[in-house]
């Protein structure tokens, strides 16, 4: 593919930090993005046939060049730059191991010991670069051994495995799964994210890079962590402690409302005019709420909200000092005030004709000092390949077009 017009230099705090991401899907795709925002320098490395397989995922759309586009793929490559080498050939593993000097951090998503048969483990990169933070984002991690260790993930494997698809299960009924997205790659995105800032700093201390090693089951353990806590102090069968945290009719749908202390339950009962509830010996403890929450909360709380919306029910509640929100659709969310305030969505044009445009989360790290910077979008398959190489190593048109016509590069 022809080079196209050099890229303007990121800016932002993290301005001058240069990542060059052997990666796929999401789990470590959505931490580099999340640095891009901020001002890093991404430089994506894909295979040429195909690329990031994340491009092959479904819903789609069609890019300039024909290719299709994947979900996975347009929602996590915003501001960087791709290049396609073929790490298998030796010429593509050597552009790679000529790059990774020239960058802060090589980061992979592969599964473990993959890279390193390839030659680009940490060993093989640290002795070209000793001061390069190497970072792995796997199922189970590279660095200890775990009988999980070979084995493929994606998000709903961890989160599994996690156990709170078994903690929310109904009785009889198979585990919902991924009822939120894909926590068990966001979280490990976000872990990376913290992993690689820290050994930056470290760097900055000591002069040395080093290994992080991140694992999905580990970030989902983390997040999910009232399933071993709540057992190890006694609570079994998806039990929660005693608090109202359910969720209520109004009159277009539902909203959730949790109550978890006193002075807000007797701020409920006067609020939707259940004052008496206060000196009910029924309702004189948490348990309580919680024994009586279908025969007599429930009839009365959805009795209050049977004339408002979900909205106007939560706004009350809000106004009262106690925490509820109303279960949005997407199209709500997607026409939201408060995202659209907040600059949470950002607006992909489509390149197939189709005019409603590719919604895509944007920065949710807001920073006072630092004006948020405009979006760009992702990278169609080897836009880059000979800008980057090009500016990186020097290499000259004729030499392009000799490793292109090798299909090393694309």
């Amino acid at each position: 593919m022809p080079s196209s017009p050099p890229t303007p230099p990121p800016s932002g705090p993290l301005s001058g930090v240069r990542i060059l991401a052997l990666e796929q899907m999401q789990a470590l795709p959505y931490a580099t993005q999340l640095l891009g925002r901020l001002g890093a320098d991404v430089v994506k490395v894909e295979p040429p046939r195909g690329g990031d397989s994340g491009r092959a995922s479904r819903p789609a759309m069609t890019d300039p060049h024909g290719h299709s586009v994947g979900a996975t793929f347009l929602r996590n490559n915003f501001g960087k730059r791709s290049v396609c080498i073929d790490l298998k050939d030796p010429r593509g593993l050597d552009l790679v191991l000529r790059l990774a000097p020239r960058f802060d951090v090589i980061a992979e998503n592969s599964r473990p010991g993959v890279l390193a048969r390839l030659g680009l483990g940490y060993d093989d990169i640290r002795r070209v670069h000793p001061r390069g933070v190497y970072v792995s984002v796997s199922g189970f991690g590279n660095s200890t051994p775990t009988p999980y260790r070979d084995w493929p993930a994606y998000a709903p494997v961890v989160e599994a495995m996690s156990g709170i698809y078994e903690m929310k299960r109904a009785p009889g009924e198979p585990p919902t799964i991924a009822p939120v997205g894909a926590l068990g790659d966001i979280g490990a995105a976000l872990f990376a994210t913290i992993g690689i800032l820290t050994a930056l700093r470290h760097r900055e201390t000591t002069g040395h890079g080093q290994y992080v090693d991140i694992a999905m089951f580990d970030a989902v353990i983390a997040m999910t962590d009232i399933v071993t806590n709540f057992w190890s102090m006694g609570l079994r069968h998806g039990e929660l402690g005693p608090l109202i945290m359910h969720g209520f009719r109004a009159r277009d749908g539902w909203f959730v409302l949790q109550v978890g202390r006193e002075p807000h339950f007797a701020k409920l009962a006067e609020l939707i005019g259940r004052p008496e509830w206060v000196n009910d010996s029924r309702l004189a403890t948490r348990d309580g709420w919680v024994t009586h929450l279908d025969d007599v909360l429930r009839p009365a709380i959805e009795s209050w909200a049977a004339d408002r919306t979900a909205v106007e029910a939560s706004a009350l509640l809000a106004g009262h000092g106690i925490a509820a929100g109303p279960c949005l659709a997407d199209e709500q969310v997607a026409n939201d005030p408060h995202v659209r305030a907040r600059n949470m969505l950002v607006r992909l044009p489509r390149t197939d004709g189709i005019a409603q445009p590719v919604l895509v989360p944007g920065n949710p790290v807001k920073l006072a000092d630092v004006p948020e910077a405009g979006a760009v979008r992702p990278p169609w398959l080897g836009e880059h390949t000979d800008e980057v190489l090009a500016e990186e190593l020097g290499l000259s048109p004729d030499q392009l077009a000799e490793l292109r016509g090798a299909q090393v590069i694309a």
